[in-house]
């Protein structure tokens, strides 16, 4: 069994109600990637496609998701477990209306950024784990979660780039601060 198939079972026995299923075939789905296409002015056309999304018990993921390697879904996972444990502690109700609306739904999003910063922090924690620090600490690795926060992706739930770059930087160095060995 791969760490996968593990990370399933363990949240199948955390939240006996968890379910994957395959966004595309939601007509919930495809009616947010529709409003998300209008809200966004056309910004945001791959949310079907390109992102897995947790609403209460349910992981909804991209139609490929069964062709990506064990380990990729690993780590998206592992983002995913954190919405998960997200709405145990503040219900459906309290996450969608704190997630989408608070304070605003585009632009300044901060509870939604709050929730994210969660979530891509494990997510870096699950790839250093996976691929190694020097995968997360590319460049690129790094852009490519900071764009989640300040493009259209997220409807730019927080839209400073440095700020974000910043977070991510304390992130890392939160990891490199767990690793080195403790001197007694």
């Amino acid at each position: 069994m791969n760490r996968y198939d593990e990370l399933v079972a363990a949240l199948r026995a955390e939240f006996p109600g968890m379910r994957i299923v395959r966004k595309d075939q939601s007509a919930l789905h495809r009616a947010i990637h529709q409003l998300l296409v209008v809200v966004t002015l056309g910004k945001m056309r791959d949310y079907l496609d390109s992102y897995q999304t947790t609403i209460g018990q349910t992981i909804y993921v991209t139609s490929d998701w069964d062709d990506w390697p064990a380990d990729e879904r690993y780590v998206t996972l592992r983002h995913e477990a954190v919405h998960l444990r997200q709405f145990r502690r503040f219900t459906l109700l309290g996450m969608g209306l704190a997630y989408v609306l608070l304070p605003l739904p585009l632009g300044l999003a901060w509870c939604r950024a709050a929730f994210e910063k969660e979530a891509y922090a494990e997510t870096v924690r699950a790839a250093r784990e996976v691929w190694g620090h020097a995968h997360v600490a590319r460049l690129a690795f790094r852009d490519n979660i900071v764009e989640q926060f300040v493009s259209a992706s997220y409807g730019w739930m927080w839209p400073f780039r440095g700020a974000m770059e910043r977070w991510y930087d304390r992130v890392l160095q939160g990891l490199d601060a767990e690793a080195r060995p403790r001197v007694p």
